[in-house]
């Protein structure tokens, strides 16, 4: 039975017939159905519930015309199944009944039925019903295809977005870094710490509600750009052999306001662009606060407590840990020991004390970081 079926299925397709299943537990209105319908057609007469369900795992119908009033298996039961089966779920269903009464109608088309059709009913209103339906049909089927079309246009205009933001931030880091030598490996430790610590604050709800809508891989990117301003300081003061005169900190301080002014003259030139610029945000934010100090004792503004962006204090403690074991023309390396030791020291005074606690907690894989390979 099955093989001719296959068969028929394949001659339909050649002749671009739809398919539909007429169910119904009356060989009159079988076949009094087929004839109407065979023309335009590929029509299967169905007995019974339990023989539809049999023949949809064979044939796949563009639309099933369903008998409401069935032994053993009513059509209010065979809906249900289909609807709750993802292969057949999407097939639009017709009741036909001698139900005329307004509750029948309104419980099939509530049970997922495009239409409801009382008997008896005239093969030229039924031929349109099912023109429309199936033209509906083809119209979803064809705007799903669309979306899926577009959300993968959508996916792949994102990747590439995302590659050119990160090629970019390469070649900016690659810029830091190549005119401050003296910091070699830096921003690739720092942008490990900062998705060490960023991870477990928000493992353990640590400023949940001000983080619930970031993007862990956008904040651990715009961490490369903290020291971005850095560019704009004299190589005299990058590379001195020493540590700096007073007047000579005070030009380093100035790192930040440029580091700032850059970025937000990217987010200006791109805020009427209709694209996410929150990664923009976060550097912004990293680039500026970094240097501040919960007792507001930092620069360049002297921000206390929370008043200092979240990013720029978690950054806060990237950059210092990073500082304290690495070797500056100024002093020799400490060891991974003594930088947690005066981070932890620093808590409520230097850094926020909770991400202190977050830093503990992480302290053994920071020592990891700072003692790879990888990172230098």
């Amino acid at each position: 039975m099955y093989i001719e079926l296959e068969k028929q299925m394949d001659t339909d397709t050649v002749l671009g017939r739809k398919k539909i299943m007429l169910v119904d537990d009356d060989p009159v209105i079988l076949a009094a159905g087929k004839e109407i319908l065979r023309d335009a057609y590929r029509v299967y007469p169905v007995l019974s519930g339990a023989i539809l369900l049999e023949l949809l795992d064979h044939v796949l119908p563009d639309l099933v015309l369903l008998n409401v009033e069935m032994p053993d298996m009513n059509g209010y039961q065979i809906i249900t199944m289909l609807k709750n089966n993802p292969k057949w779920e999407s097939i639009p269903v017709i009741f036909l009944t001698s139900r005329a009464d307004e509750d029948s109608e309104l419980k099939g088309l509530s049970m997922g039925a495009v239409d409801y059709i009382t008997k008896p009913f005239s093969a030229s209103l039924l031929i349109k019903r099912i023109e429309n339906h199936l033209l509906n049909a083809e119209q979803n089927g064809q705007l799903k295809h669309f979306n899926t079309a577009l959300q993968d246009m959508v996916a792949m205009k994102t990747s590439q977005l995302v590659s050119l933001q990160n090629s970019i931030i390469n070649v900016m880091t690659d810029l830091v870094e190549f005119r401050d030598y003296a910091t070699g490996g830096h921003i690739i430790r720092t942008q490990a710490y900062m998705r060490l610590m960023a991870e477990k604050m928000l493992e353990e709800g640590i400023y949940a509600e001000e983080t619930s809508e970031w993007s862990l891989e956008q904040l651990v990117a715009a961490s490369q750009l903290h020291d971005i301003g850095k560019i704009g300081i004299s190589d005299a003061i990058l590379h001195k052999p020493g540590k700096l005169t007073q007047e000579e900190f005070e030009t380093m301080k100035k790192h930040v306001e440029i580091g700032v002014h850059a970025i937000s003259r990217i987010e200006s030139d791109l805020e009427w662009e209709s694209v996410d610029i929150s990664f923009l945000h976060h550097a912004r934010m990293i680039a500026g606060s970094h240097h501040e100090k919960w007792d507001g004792t930092g620069y360049p503004l002297g921000l206390q407590g929370q008043d200092i962006p979240l990013e720029g204090r978690l950054m806060a403690i990237a950059d210092v840990y990073d500082a304290l074991i690495s070797v500056r023309p100024y002093k020799q390396p400490m060891s991974t020991e003594e930088a947690k030791r005066i981070i932890e020291s620093g808590s409520s005074t230097h850094f926020d004390p909770l991400l202190v606690g977050i830093f503990t907690k992480v302290a053994s894989q920071f020592a990891s970081v700072a003692r790879s390979e990888v990172y230098r």
